[in-house]
């Protein structure tokens, strides 16, 4: 039976993580120096030296790792292993090499090499927002969390959290009540679903998003793997939302991860005599944070996106039958849902002063409606 190149992509980058001193950067640093050539393995010292971040030290031992056939022989059955476990759960690995792989986790500094992924991989790069919190949740938080995800999720975002007790799985449970999809990130491996063990939640999340994680299969939920799983929960997202948070804990890892990736962070204000919201209260006072109120104030800051297909859209009212040439350009290009004026004009071919003027004699007329951040729709009907 032939081996695929993506199976030698998969050995090749499992093999690697498998070196002492190789993480993401420096194993992403490895085969963008090579590409994902098995080949690499048999470099030398001289050649993984000139790898940027590998100095002669490093590149030393891993040659001597790689020059060992017991060490390659232990290495390649582990990495066969894990692909064998991963096709027993129905999962998939995604890796960097893969058209798959999430845009937005490329560019952080130390994107993982690999991903296990049970579910559905296309869910990773749905638009999406992060919603983060303390596991000792107050009926506030729970409230907060369940209208702030409800209402992302109808204007068509993915849900990423932890799978944690408290904020994170009601994250879980209010986007897929909405009908929406979530990704729950993990921090030990895709097997081992230790804060649902008897299943209430996450094969919903398997059925309407996926449970990813970049440790392997088998690993234990260690407290130094969660830093690391922090920053993919906020480095595959466009901004972290947080609900409640103690001044320490991994919600403000993550918010943090946020401000260092150049995403946005969003923070619930709470009450100042409550532990749960010091931290919430802290990343708003240094300005770290934006306080939302409504999910508007989250959309405002957000990029326009086209609405998830296979999302119900909501039923809107007939074109009216007096449209000029310009306005029926106008209802054409917003027949598929919510757009930003620029991207209107684009479709539309009007300039920007030109649509300004049409849509306000349209949103006068009652034909379309104004949402936050300039985005535009045909006017939807209502229920009765």
């Amino acid at each position: 039976m032939s081996v695929t190149p993506e199976r030698n992509t998969e050995l090749l980058l499992l093999i690697l993580s498998q070196l002492p001193g190789i993480g993401p950067a420096r194993s992403n640093a490895i085969t963008s120096h090579f590409g994902p050539d098995p080949a690499l393995l048999d470099a030398g010292a001289d050649a993984l030296g000139q790898v940027s971040g590998i100095g002669e030290t490093l590149a030393g031992e891993i040659a001597l790792r790689l020059g060992s056939n017991s060490w390659r022989r232990r290495a390649l059955d582990a990495a066969e292993e894990q692909i064998d476990r991963t096709m027993k759960l129905g999962a998939t690995l995604v890796t960097s090499f893969d058209p798959s792989y999430p845009a937005l986790l490329r560019q952080i500094y130390d994107p993982p090499p690999l991903l296990f992924v049970r579910g559905n991989p296309s869910a990773l790069s749905n638009p999406s927002l992060a919603v983060v919190g303390t596991r000792k949740a107050s009926s506030y938080g729970k409230q907060a969390t369940e209208s702030f995800c409800r209402d992302l999720v109808n204007y068509g975002y993915t849900i990423f959290s932890g799978l944690a007790y408290g904020i994170d799985m009601t994250a879980h449970r209010s986007a897929l009540d909405a009908g929406g999809t979530t990704v729950a990130v993990l921090g030990c491996g895709i097997d081992t679903i230790y804060t649902d063990p008897s299943g209430r939640l996450w094969p919903k999340i398997l059925d309407h998003g996926a449970i990813i994680s970049e440790e392997w299969i088998g690993s234990e939920p260690a407290a130094g793997n969660f830093p690391r799983r922090n920053r993919l929960i906020s480095g595959m997202t466009s901004g972290t939302l947080v609900v409640e948070s103690d001044i320490k804990g991994g919600s403000m890892i993550t918010a943090s991860c946020a401000i260092e990736q150049n995403r946005e962070v969003f923070a619930v204000p709470g009450s100042i005599f409550s532990r749960t919201s010091r931290g919430t209260n802290r990343l708003i006072q240094q300005c770290q944070a934006k306080p939302v109120f409504s999910v508007e104030d989250i959309i405002a800051e957000l990029p326009p996106i086209w609405k998830i297909p296979g999302n119900p859209v909501p039923e809107t009212l007939p074109f009216p039958a007096d449209l000029s040439i310009e306005e029926s350009r106008i209802f054409a290009a917003l027949e598929k849902g919510a757009l930003h004026i620029d991207i209107m004009s684009e479709i539309s071919g009007l300039s920007i002063e030109t649509l300004l003027v049409h849509l306000f004699e349209l949103e006068m007329r009652g034909a379309i409606e104004q949402e936050p951040g300039q985005l535009f729709r045909i006017r939807q009907k209502q229920k009765r």
